[in-house]
């Protein structure tokens, strides 16, 4: 079983960086890939980037490129966003999800992701 929880959410202002964690509480880590989303209020749900269950790819959307990295610590079981260059329309509530590593690599539906934490929000003032 996979239990996500989010963290490091909060408020910043435009121009700064934040880390968001997210962290399995289960034992089967390395077996999933993982990805973060945002969801910003009305929208839907948007793909942030993914990184493979090893750790050895990411892949990101270009709008994201150079500001948002997503690293994992298998140890630790635990995936990493850090943004930087926080924009007002970078407010959202973040999730990260975990699809299993058999399937394809990477995807952008949301449908292909087993298990998802509950979100954080992250809110950029200008």
């Amino acid at each position: 079983q996979v239990h996500l929880a989010e963290s490091g959410g909060g408020l910043v202002q435009a121009g700064e960086s934040l880390r968001l964690s997210c962290t399995d509480s289960g034992v089967t880590f390395s077996n999933w890939h993982m990805a973060w989303f945002r969801q910003a209020s009305g929208k839907e749900r948007e793909w942030l980037g993914a990184i493979s269950f090893s750790g050895g790819a990411t892949y990101y959307p270009d709008s994201l490129k150079g500001r948002f990295t997503i690293s994992r610590d298998n140890r630790e079981n635990t995936v990493y966003l850090q943004m930087r260059g926080l924009k007002p329309e970078d407010t959202a509530v973040y999730y990260c999800a975990a699809e299993d590593a058999s399937r394809p690599f990477p995807v952008h539906d949301t449908a292909w992701y087993d298990y998802w934490g509950p979100g954080t929000q992250v809110t950029v003032s200008s």
